[in-house]
């Protein structure tokens, strides 16, 4: 049935049902609204209404509290109140404090300046002199003054770290003197003027003080010598001392001991730096070798036994060092370039190529060139009766033919010239001529002494050889 809307009775209608939903709409409301039961009963509250009641005290009780205060802290202050001081007395510094305040004051100013007003600055690592001057706004004109002195030139072109250089200026900033050490016990004030350099050189005391170690290996040298109270540098020379006679890395044996007498230097009573071995005694599975540090009359500084006979023997059995043996001394040998049976006179070491070459002994330079098969070729003859021949080279060192070569110096660098399957030396020792293999052959004792140097040596060392049987005698006698 189609209603027409328009109809007057049908919009009669409509507007009573709509005030009817009002009414009932109104009514629910009036039956759970807080202020319609409050204004019904307001003495007759419920235990709810008390607990919404204390809520809102709460928080108007809160908001009155904190909202001046909040208020206060966003206010600008536009003046602020005096501060308020109080005079408090501080315990005094104790001379320890005191030492420390003095440390932190003197690494808080760079550089440091002394109570004579020199510029202390201390070398780091890495550094040059023309570093230094660059950081400290010097011109290169006054280094260059400096180095013209032939004199200074190897101690400021070769400086290290912790060494010290002191700066004194003019009143505009410009390097008045500068104070260095030349070598360890001469000072050099240089001094900076119109009319040129002037220096002043003052000697610095120095002094060795002589200690006496023993100890006894109980796992390595190393071991035993700290516990002895030496250094690395000083067992490394005591190494050196003994090392033609002892094989440190295999002949040792716990048990085994040393006796050492050595030096420190000191300078203006400060210890500067380890000194040397001076003498020393060690006991190898129950033989004694002894070791004395002589400078004989040539100027050259060696160890030597008591009875005056150098411990450097006369030949090295290997002219490189870690090498590894490749082809031994043999009457026949398959070549393995040319493929036929030849005597091989020599022996091959094994090593990359640019390894040093060391001359097996002392002697003068007699063949330096090509040779067949031999590729570039030393031949060194240290006596009537010795020589030694270094092939398959790379490259020769700077020694001249009719020159003369220490033991142990670089004469040439290890290749594969010549006929060569890799790179190596060939070494040969030859008696009068005659190859002979040089891994077996019996070298020859070194030279004792003559009769007026092996006094002076006697006088020398027998203090140190009395002191060694002393303490010897003593570590014996407390070990049983």
């Amino acid at each position: 049935m189609n209603l027409n809307e328009s109809d007057p009775n049908v919009q009669r209608d409509k507007h009573a049902s709509t005030t009817a939903r009002r009414g009932n709409l109104h009514s629910q409301r009036t039956k759970w609204t807080f202020i319609q039961n409050t204004i019904a009963a307001p003495i007759s509250w419920r235990r709810e209404h008390w607990f919404l009641a204390g809520i809102v005290v709460s928080v108007i009780v809160i908001a009155g509290a904190v909202l001046p205060n909040w208020a206060a802290a966003m206010r600008e202050r536009n003046a602020a109140l005096p501060p308020t001081t109080l005079d408090v007395p501080l315990p005094a510094l104790s001379p320890d404090d005191s030492a420390l305040s003095a440390a932190i004051d003197a690494a808080n100013s760079e550089p440091l300046v002394d109570d004579t007003g020199w510029q202390v600055v201390n070398v780091r690592s890495g550094q040059t002199l023309g570093d230094i001057f660059q950081q400290q706004g010097l011109g290169a004109a006054d280094l260059a003054r400096l180095l013209d002195d032939r004199n200074n030139t190897s101690a400021l072109r070769n400086i290290h770290p912790g060494q010290e250089f002191a700066f004194l200026r003019n009143g505009d900033g410009s390097l008045h003197a500068l104070r260095f050490d030349r070598d360890e016990h001469t000072r050099v004030i240089a001094s900076f003027a119109a009319d040129g350099l002037k220096q002043t050189t003052l000697e610095r005391n120095i002094e060795r003080r002589t200690h006496v170690a023993h100890g006894t290996i109980d796992g390595s040298l190393y071991g035993a010598g700290e516990a002895a109270g030496m250094s690395d540098a000083l067992l490394a020379q005591l190494a050196n001392a003994f090392g033609y006679d002892l094989d440190f890395a295999h002949d040792l044996r716990d048990g085994d001991n040393f006796t050492v007498v050595y030096d420190d230097v000191y300078r203006e009573g400060e210890r500067l730096r380890d000194g040397n071995v001076i003498a020393a005694t060690f006991i190898n599975r129950g033989k004694r070798y002894s070791a004395f540090r002589f400078t004989n009359r040539a100027g050259e500084t060696l160890y030597y036994t008591e009875d005056g006979r150098p411990l450097r023997k006369s030949f090295l059995r290997m002219p490189v060092d870690f090498a590894k043996v490749t082809s031994r001394f043999s009457a026949a040998r398959l070549h393995p370039i040319l493929g036929t049976m030849r005597a091989h006179q020599g022996v091959d070491f094994a090593a990359p190529i640019g390894t040093p070459i060391h001359a097996a002994g002392a002697g003068k330079i007699a063949f330096r060139g090509w040779q067949s098969g031999y590729g570039n070729v030393v031949i060194v003859q240290h006596d009537a009766h010795h020589s030694t021949l270094y092939g398959h080279m790379s490259r020769f060192a700077t020694e001249q033919i009719g020159q003369r070569v220490a033991q142990g110096q670089t004469i040439g660098f290890v290749g594969m010239t010549g006929l060569a399957t890799g790179p190596h030396v060939h070494y040969e020792f030859r008696v009068d001529g005659q190859h002979r293999d040089p891994l077996t052959v019996t070298l020859p004792k070194p030279e004792p002494l003559p009769a007026a140097e092996f006094a002076r040596f006697r006088s020398q060392t027998q203090p140190m050889l009395a002191k060694l049987k002393t303490l010897e005698a003593t570590q014996l006698a407390s070990a049983k």
